[in-house]
């Protein structure tokens, strides 16, 4: 196992640091919607692009825990094409709805809907709360959709994008992958080793 997701993280902070040393590589390399069909190459460069060390932590942090988690699961080839399409649905929702957006939250969200499908009772913490995996993406999307009404700094539409292809994607997956429902077998006793067990102790 290469682990791709930590390798990912790493470029990100790489070219983070590249970004505040040479300020023009944002200015080249970021998705600006009116430039994607002279330059459709932005919709991945984007995602190795963030706005600043908040925007980066938290991206960082999700992708190297949450990342590796379904790596192990899928294998190192589903995740790259996972990560990598998520990333470029996330960039063309982001183009039918922004100027510009820049940061891998939209792959990101792409492993979160996956994992909410092929690990939905696995424990996350959503505002230092812990709940089931599926129960948070549940409220990631509900976020997402509310911030469509109430724009921000935040690219919602990104978010969903990646989110609802990685939830495809489990669900493509789930019968191979996912979760196993342990069902505890009862095992009742022969009929006449339970009368000789009451003759002897009762």
């Amino acid at each position: 196992m290469r682990y791709v997701a930590l390798q990912l993280t790493a470029v990100c902070v790489i070219v983070f640091i590249l970004q505040m040393i040479f300020p023009w590589i944002t200015d080249s390399f970021v998705l600006l919607s009116s430039e994607v069909l002279q330059r459709p190459w932005v919709l991945v460069t984007s995602m190795f692009l963030h706005g600043g060390v908040e925007h980066l932590i938290y991206n960082m942090f999700a992708l190297a825990l949450f990342g590796t988690i379904l790596e192990k699961i899928l294998g190192t080839k589903k995740f790259i094409i996972l990560y990598f399409i998520a990333g470029l649905l996330a960039g063309l929702g982001a183009v039918l709805f922004y100027d510009a957006a820049l940061g891998a939250s939209g792959a990101i969200f792409g492993v979160l809907g996956c994992l909410a499908v092929l690990r939905p009772r696995m424990r996350v913490y959503v505002g230092y709360i812990p709940m089931p995996m599926a129960i948070a993406a549940v409220l990631w999307v509900a976020g997402d959709l509310f911030g469509m009404f109430a724009p921000d700094q935040v690219a919602h539409a990104a978010h969903l994008f990646g989110m609802f292809f990685g939830l495809a994607v489990g669900v493509y997956y789930r019968k191979e992958l996912g979760e196993k429902l342990i069902k505890r077998k009862i095992n009742s006793l022969p009929e006449k080793e339970m009368r000789n067990w009451e003759d002897r102790w009762l």
